[in-house]
């Protein structure tokens, strides 16, 4: 005899009413994808100093023109929420107090990997094509390069483009707000 699981789904909102509940406790590093809690990696310090210095960085080159949301959720539908390193957003008066900013208001999302690339570019990277975040940055720490995904359709990005020290890079949205390769990784 087989026996058969069903997996419960939760979405956004169940996810949100755990952590009223305590379930979920603020400072617990998760995040919703396509309904499953997802625990997500420590922060080691070389990634929280390339968050801080990029946001530093996008702070300085930007200005006014976008949002910096550094480590907050973006709501991608009704049961994925996740939590991008780094996120360049429309400008909302009310800085998103009504609700996080969607796919629409996003204008470029980084994810910064301290060890290991391979679980955000296989999952996230085609899950922020999939609802059509215009561009994302995977930066990967270890092997020092940024990959920069462009063009999402629904089963992942048509461009993928490897940036190096030595190089430049811009958020399309902003292609002419240059940022050294080599800043950006430190």
């Amino acid at each position: 005899m087989v026996a058969h699981m069903t997996r419960w789904r939760f979405t956004v909102d169940d996810y949100h009413r755990m952590a009223q509940a305590g379930i979920l406790r603020e400072d617990d590093r998760v995040e919703l994808i396509d309904g499953e809690v997802v625990k997500m990696t420590p922060i080691g310090r070389r990634h929280a100093s390339c968050v801080a210095r990029l946001s530093e960085l996008f702070f300085r080159q930007l200005g006014n023109s976008a949002l910096l949301w550094v480590q907050n959720p973006i709501d991608l539908d009704e049961y994925t929420e996740p939590k991008p390193d780094l996120a360049l957003v429309h400008r909302q008066p009310n800085y998103y107090n009504n609700g996080h900013p969607t796919p629409t208001d996003v204008y470029l999302l980084v994810e910064i990997c301290d060890s290991s690339a391979e679980p955000d570019r296989r999952v996230k990277v085609p899950l922020y094509a999939q609802y059509g975040i215009p561009q994302v940055w995977l930066l990967d720490l270890e092997q020092q390069i940024i990959t920069i995904y462009t063009e999402p359709m629904s089963d992942g990005y048509r461009t993928a483009r490897v940036a190096r020290r030595g190089e430049q890079v811009a958020p399309s949205a902003f292609p002419d707000r240059v940022l050294p390769v080599a800043e950006i990784l430190g």
